[in-house]
């Protein structure tokens, strides 16, 4: 078993280096990037931001109910609200998700090409197959993926707002002074970072297990599966050697 792992680990970072290796043609990356962004981030837009509105009102309901002790300023909620957004949800569950959305994308795309022959015969033609397919994929959702972190928490202190404006939970103000108080922009680089270490690991894992797909359709879709799983283990990995090295 360790043997088989510590091959894989070698056969990855053996992968990377082709895919990171010079394209040949920059425009035609260039055009990749731009399609791949529309595949892999915008797509994601709309599920990012339902879960977010919702996750923003539902954070605020939690920490209100809680906030039973009269000597507590109810702006705290807002802060909290504000605290758990950027410090995890916006980062790290949003990457969750992805590495379910985003993930099963890259690895069944790429392997049903596997699968297909079509890889084989880039590489026959000497095009670098891996460079060609991956590297757009890895790059656009390294580079873009913060922003969607920034949607989300827009988004999610948008979803809180609602809630309070509509429920009265807590007054309104108390909300927006609690979003302002304290703040410190470091979380949101700190959030951003997060978000482009595990959206790298999600893109080049999953291209990863598509690129050496083997078995048929099976294969495709147990290389799926098995991308979901090991870098939803490598996101909450990371999250906690990230956090460790830049907060403390």
């Amino acid at each position: 078993m360790i043997r088989r792992f510590l091959e894989s680990v070698g056969s990855y970072f053996l992968f990377l280096r082709m895919v990171f290796r010079k394209p040949e043609k920059w425009r035609i990356f260039w055009k990749q990037f731009v399609i791949e962004t529309d595949k892999l981030i915008l797509s994601s837009i709309l599920i990012v931001g339902v879960i977010s509105l919702f996750i923003g009102g539902v954070l605020v309901i939690q920490t209100a109910s809680n906030m039973s002790n009269p000597m507590l300023d109810r702006m705290l909620v807002g802060y909290m609200v504000r605290e758990t957004l950027v410090l995890e949800f916006c980062s790290t569950v949003v990457a969750l998700i992805l590495a379910g959305k985003m993930g099963s994308n890259i690895a069944s795309e790429i392997g049903s090409m596997r699968i297909s022959g079509q890889i084989d015969a880039m590489d026959m033609m000497g095009v670098n197959s891996a460079g060609f397919l991956v590297l757009p994929k890895v790059m656009s959702a390294t580079l873009l993926s913060p922003l969607l972190m920034m949607f989300s928490f827009v988004l999610g202190l948008l979803g809180g707002w609602g809630v309070v404006e509509m429920t009265e939970i807590i007054p309104a103000s108390k909300y927006i002074t609690g979003i302002k108080y304290a703040y410190n922009g470091f979380y949101v680089v700190y959030s951003g970072f997060k978000m482009a270490l595990f959206c790298f690991l999600i893109s080049s894992i999953s291209a990863f297990n598509g690129y050496y797909a083997q078995g048929g359709s099976l294969g495709v879709g147990a290389s799926s599966t098995r991308s979901i799983v090991v870098t939803s283990i490598l996101i909450l990995l990371f999250d906690l050697i990230v956090t460790q090295l830049m907060l403390y």
